[in-house]
Protein backbone atom coordinates (compact mmCIF):
# COMPACT_ATOMS: atom_id res chain seq x y z
CA UNK A 1 0.00 0.00 0.00
CA UNK A 2 1.74 3.44 -0.84
CA UNK A 3 1.68 6.36 1.46
CA UNK A 4 -0.86 8.58 0.90
CA UNK A 5 0.61 12.13 -0.95
CA UNK A 6 0.24 15.27 0.94
CA UNK A 7 -1.12 18.14 -1.45
CA UNK A 8 0.27 20.95 0.26
CA UNK A 9 0.70 24.20 -1.60
CA UNK A 10 3.80 25.77 0.44
CA UNK A 11 5.62 22.37 -0.89
CA UNK A 12 5.65 23.29 -4.45
CA UNK A 13 7.93 26.69 -2.99
CA UNK A 14 10.60 24.19 -1.32
CA UNK A 15 13.70 23.79 -3.38
CA UNK A 16 14.31 20.51 -5.53
CA UNK A 17 18.37 20.31 -5.13
CA UNK A 18 20.62 19.83 -2.55
CA UNK A 19 22.42 23.32 -2.69
CA UNK A 20 19.81 25.26 -0.44
CA UNK A 21 19.54 22.92 2.41
CA UNK A 22 23.69 22.85 2.48
CA UNK A 23 23.79 26.54 2.45
CA UNK A 24 21.13 26.59 5.23
CA UNK A 25 23.19 23.95 7.54
CA UNK A 26 26.33 26.04 6.78
CA UNK A 27 24.69 28.99 7.62
CA UNK A 28 23.81 27.47 10.88
CA UNK A 29 26.44 26.43 11.93
CA UNK A 30 28.21 30.08 11.55
CA UNK A 31 25.23 31.52 13.22
CA UNK A 32 26.14 28.82 16.22
CA UNK A 33 29.69 29.79 16.53
CA UNK A 34 29.37 33.39 16.09
CA UNK A 35 26.63 32.66 19.05
CA UNK A 36 29.59 30.82 21.32
CA UNK A 37 32.34 33.27 20.61
CA UNK A 38 29.93 36.13 21.79
CA UNK A 39 28.31 34.08 24.47
CA UNK A 40 24.87 34.73 23.10
CA UNK A 41 22.22 32.38 23.33
CA UNK A 42 19.92 33.68 20.95
CA UNK A 43 22.29 33.58 18.47
CA UNK A 44 23.23 29.85 19.26
CA UNK A 45 19.48 28.85 19.96
CA UNK A 46 19.14 30.77 16.26
CA UNK A 47 21.99 28.21 14.56
CA UNK A 48 20.67 25.11 15.90
CA UNK A 49 17.10 26.02 14.48
CA UNK A 50 18.75 26.71 10.68
CA UNK A 51 20.64 23.82 11.52
CA UNK A 52 17.71 21.21 12.17
CA UNK A 53 15.62 22.74 9.57
CA UNK A 54 18.55 22.81 6.59
CA UNK A 55 19.46 18.82 8.08
CA UNK A 56 16.01 17.53 8.80
CA UNK A 57 12.67 19.63 8.75
CA UNK A 58 12.70 20.74 5.09
CA UNK A 59 14.03 17.23 3.37
CA UNK A 60 11.39 15.28 5.24
CA UNK A 61 8.55 18.04 4.46
CA UNK A 62 9.51 17.61 1.12
CA UNK A 63 9.75 13.50 0.85
CA UNK A 64 6.50 13.45 2.61
CA UNK A 65 4.57 16.03 -0.05
CA UNK A 66 5.62 14.17 -3.21
CA UNK A 67 4.72 10.28 -4.19
CA UNK A 68 8.34 9.79 -5.06
CA UNK A 69 11.31 11.29 -3.30
CA UNK A 70 13.17 13.54 -5.76
CA UNK A 71 16.85 12.80 -6.71
CA UNK A 72 18.88 14.90 -6.01
CA UNK A 73 21.54 16.96 -8.35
Amino acid sequence: MPAPVLDLPLATLLPHSAAPYLALVAIGFAVAIAGHLSNARRLIAIGIILIFLGAFLFPLTLNLTESTPPRLK
